[in-house]
């Protein structure tokens, strides 16, 4: 509720001669402590309401607003709410009410933004929206929205739904390529081309057998620079020229082997899909199996016999659909316009006296690469934040890097316990555009951006996990990743 009062003698001017309008809003619905905030604070300064006089259940408060168009919330004990008998609109907050004071015929409204960021990695440098209340004894505490579990369920339901509706031939691109290698290939032939098809996966085919036997990752690659390095300080080129990948698979076992988290070896089968398979049942498969893509194949005969490879699905194709459905249709998934701080997914760093969480793992750039390829194996992780002294973000290190080694046969002449990351990471620097080397390498987020923001950056080609940073410091806060989103929807 709010009404306009404005004496038309004086008005009120603000900065640079803009003229404000004061207004009066009011909560008449009761509490102990009610406070105002919205998009003319810049959803940062919540505003004490005070009782009428007479009235304890009537709050008000008065605020001065250029013409435009604002939105605005209430917090009130502790809970977000608003007026339903207002004027209400779905918004980045999830509902929120607003109001249209009418504009000056002189007055053109003006968007201002914040100064560029200086550094190269691409962050977002919209207001750091992060809400808090001044407590009684003086200190600052962050209010996050509540998330009721009935929304959380309804989200799931939805997504679940949709993804049972659609199939992998929805994912399949009009054209393109995916790249297949044939098991009788040196190992160091193999990783070179996926160095230079700019790659990270392939599928593995048998001309023996006529079928698809496997695939081919950086992970392997991590595997094997590891094997090698514990039987030698430095790694020769004779040693991966002479070692085809089926003869790593039959002779060492790494290629076709995966480790639980007791270190008990067990048997990885190849995973696939077809192409009317429905979409949830690939992601599930994803998760369960921890692959990051599952081939889609056809094949005619009844045999299943020389299959025809059509596409690799991943988790970003399958966001990228989810996305693409509600996007105009937002206010049917309740969370997506919470924070991610507000919601269980991701792993962040933990708040003093919290040990049940996850640790974060990160290094510092004079870190050894053999640290940094340990980090990846045993942490379960497929990147590692590199951060300065102060915790705050440089660079990223993605299992993919691995494969830059392969180029110019770095792998020949470095020693793991010598080479830092930072020294890796400057190999496959020249492989990257400018462009991609910020867009895609170091994506960064804030804590205070929306669940749906973040599905959307995710869903584009090449970004697997954002960063989440402190705004201006760039300190590392936590990382979400693919399969951090699925299995909140899915798990």
């Amino acid at each position: 509720m709010f009404s306009q009062s404005m004496d038309p003698a004086r008005g009120a001017s603000g900065v640079g001669g803009t003229v404000l309008i004061p207004m009066r809003f009011v909560w008449p619905y009761g509490g102990r402590s009610v406070f105002l905030t919205g998009s003319f604070t810049g959803w940062s300064e919540p505003l004490p309401m005070s009782p009428v006089e007479g009235c304890p259940t009537v709050f008000q408060v008065i605020y001065s607003l250029p013409p435009g168009y604002h939105q605005y919330k209430f917090f009130v004990d502790g809970e977000w709410r608003h007026d339903e008998h207002q004027p209400c609109v779905p918004g980045d907050y999830g509902i929120v009410n607003t109001v249209l004071l009418a504009t000056d015929p002189n007055y053109i409204p003006v968007i201002t933004t914040d100064a560029a960021s200086e550094n190269n990695m691409d962050v977002d440098n919209e207001a750091f929206r992060r809400m808090q209340i001044r407590l009684t004894d003086g200190t600052l505490s962050e209010v996050l929205p509540r998330i009721s579990d009935a929304d959380v369920q309804i989200s799931r339901q939805r997504i679940s739904a949709f993804l049972s509706m659609h199939t992998a031939y929805e994912l399949l691109p009009e054209s393109g390529k995916v790249v297949a290698l044939d098991v009788d290939l040196p190992v160091k032939q193999a990783f070179h081309i996926l160095h230079e098809q700019g790659i990270y996966i392939a599928p593995l085919w048998d001309f023996s057998k006529g079928q698809f036997v496997g695939v081919l990752s950086a992970v392997d690659f991590v595997l094997i620079l590891r094997e090698l390095g514990n039987h030698g300080s430095n790694l020769t080129e004779e040693e991966l020229e002479t070692h085809t990948i089926s003869a790593w698979k039959e002779g060492k076992s790494y290629l076709n082997r995966q480790n639980n988290r007791h270190g008990i070896a067990l048997s990885r089968l190849f995973i696939h899909a077809g192409p009317y398979d429905n979409l949830k049942d690939i992601a599930m498969k994803i998760l369960q199996k921890e692959v990051s893509t599952v081939p889609i194949m056809h094949s005619s005969s009844e045999d299943g016999s020389y299959p025809q490879l059509l596409h690799l699905a991943s988790l970003s194709g399958i966001l990228k659909c989810i996305c693409r459905y509600f996007r105009h249709c937002s206010s049917s998934l309740p969370i997506l316009q919470f924070p991610i701080c507000a919601i269980p997914v991701g792993t962040w760093v933990p708040k003093i006296g919290e040990s049940s969480r996850r640790p974060l793992a990160m290094l510092r750039p004079s870190s050894s690469l053999a640290a940094a390829l340990n980090l990846l194996v045993q942490a379960e992780v497929s990147s590692i934040p590199i951060v300065d002294d102060n915790d705050s973000l440089l660079d990223i290190y993605c299992r993919s890097d691995i494969t830059a080694l392969a180029k110019d046969r770095a792998y020949s002449h470095i020693n793991l316990d010598e080479m830092t990351v930072h020294e890796a990471l400057q190999l496959g620097q020249d492989a990257y555009s400018p462009y991609e080397l910020r867009s895609q390498r170091c994506q960064m987020c804030l804590r205070s951006d929306s669940l749906q923001k973040v599905m959307e950056r995710l869903a584009n080609p090449g970004v697997r996990r954002l960063v989440i940073v402190e705004a201006g410091s760039k300190r590392v806060e936590g990382i979400v990743s693919l399969s951090d989103i699925f299995k909140f929807f899915l798990g």
